[in-house]
């Protein structure tokens, strides 16, 4: 693949992914919530909801919705295989981006056609809706697994590679405030379903990478030497025999129950809880280019590990923070929440960032070692783990919050307390983190103390091959 040096191309690359990830926090966050009235407040059931009632069964939707997040964990590795080894007179990465991109826009489509209408607890919508889920989220997962796995391919060094994972994440800001303050303006007077509509052609960013990324044939041409193959299990194998990987999928997943928690149920929580959704959001998402300022600084200082657990800290205390102050009124309610947004903001940028720089970074570093690229992989066995965690949160723990009250108020109003104690779990892990991920990013650091591993700061990597050959 050619590799991108130049950062506007850098930049624009990132932001390619924009309206596809939007479509996926419009289905998470707004479709799936729009199935079920109960557990909204009684204003934000005309335009949040598709028809005002319930028109799945929450109880077999919610298993509905966990098991279309562990399907699409599933579906994941078998196509990071396809995407990695697929073979093209046009390359690996561009026509997998097409496969997936066309059926997701028309399951998102099928997504806003309820075919039982006025129909409540209907078992025809729920197997139909549970139908369409899967279809969207393994045509979302062929897309952004075949992107995230050009990481480690479009650029050939740790620092553009950083730069890349950054401004990824700065894209992720602005496709969430238009998220979650954008569109809850819209909702003011417009039914979701036509909100849904008019972010539609947003996902058609995506041809910014396809156009970017240049490829040689795949087809196996006569002289030339034959690529190392490795199958599926193989490469799989390999993927699960990093212990560092392992490690950190399991910090990443107790952070990505907290985090979607909060992502999937912000409707109901907003609508419950008394709090100004648009300017929380606002005050979350506005300072974040600032604030991911901080973060690369405390990475330069001290470590990818010591940045990591500051940004957990600080989104567990801002959960924390955002459920006591529902108990104000007024005005006093309406500053501390946007003085909780604020808080908070120093770690949302973060916590995307880490779903692209840890994976391609590990990838990027076994490509070296073994020779076998196979970025792909990396990035599904994260969205199986992920899958789970988001199943357990936006569908299990959500769902079971949405129709159950505690101490006379909706369970939703909890729902940052719950957030809040996963994160917390996540920070405690992160001291088991191995060096070759606690101290990545960190000026004049090495990964490890084996002598093969690379130098994390780039620009110490000519010095230490010159003190090695000496």
């Amino acid at each position: 693949m050619t590799v991108i040096s130049k950062k506007w191309k850098l930049f624009l690359y990132a932001f390619g992914a924009f309206g596809v990830n939007l479509l996926n926090l419009m289905v998470g966050s707004y479709l799936c919530s729009a199935l079920i009235a109960s557990g909204f407040g009684s204003a934000a059931i005309a335009n949040q909801t598709f028809e005002g009632i319930d028109l799945v069964i929450p109880a077999v939707w919610s298993v509905f919705g966990i098991v279309a997040k562990i399907l699409d964990g599933v579906i994941d590795i078998p196509m990071a295989q396809l995407t990695d080894k697929l073979r093209s007179r046009w390359g690996r990465r561009r026509p997998a981006i097409i496969m997936g991109l066309i059926p997701m826009i028309m399951a998102y489509c099928c997504f806003l056609i309820v075919p039982n209408s006025g129909v409540a607890h209907s078992v025809g919508n729920t197997i139909y809706f549970f139908v369409m889920l899967v279809i969207f989220y393994s045509s979302y997962t062929l897309t952004m697994v075949t992107y995230y796995a050009t990481f480690t391919e479009i650029v050939d060094n740790e620092r553009d590679r950083r730069f890349l994972t950054n401004t990824k994440s700065i894209a992720d800001i602005f496709y969430f405030i238009l998220g979650f303050a954008l569109v809850p303006m819209m909702l003011k007077g417009i039914n979701i379903r036509w909100v849904a509509l008019i972010v539609l052609p947003l996902v058609l960013l995506m041809l910014i990478p396809i156009f970017f990324i240049k490829e040689k044939s795949t087809l196996e041409q006569p002289g030339e030497p034959k690529e190392e193959k490795v199958n599926l299990f193989q490469s799989l194998g390999y993927t699960l025999k990093n212990k560092d990987f392992v490690i950190w999928m399991i910090v990443y997943s107790f952070m990505t129950i907290g985090l979607q928690l909060f992502l999937s149920g912000i409707n109901e929580y907003f609508s419950v809880s008394g709090m100004s959704m648009i300017y929380v959001m606002m005050a979350s998402f506005g300072p974040v280019p600032l604030t991911f300022m901080l973060y690369n600084w405390l990475i330069d200082k001290k470590g990818f590990k010591f940045a990591y657990q500051f940004t957990l800290l600080v989104f567990a205390l801002a959960m924390l923070a955002m459920f006591g102050i529902s108990y104000f009124e007024g005005t006093t309610k309406l500053i501390l929440s946007i003085v909780g947004g604020v808080i908070s903001s120093f770690s949302i940028g973060a916590m995307f960032a880490v779903a692209y720089s840890i994976p391609s970074q590990l990838a990027s570093d076994d490509e070296k070692k073994t020779g076998i690229s196979h970025g792909a992989m990396y990035f599904a066995v994260q969205g199986l783990f992920s899958g789970v965690a988001a199943g357990i949160a936006g569908y299990g723990i959500l769902t079971a919050l949405k129709v159950s009250g505690l101490f006379g108020k909706p369970g939703t109003y909890y729902m940052t307390v719950i957030s809040a104690v996963a994160v917390l779990i996540a920070f405690v892990l992160a001291f088991f983190l191995p060096k070759s991920i606690a101290l990545l990013g960190k000026k004049g650091a090495k990964e490890s103390g084996n002598p093969e591993d690379v130098i994390v700061d780039d620009t110490l990597e000519a010095e230490a091959i010159n003190e090695k050959n000496n």
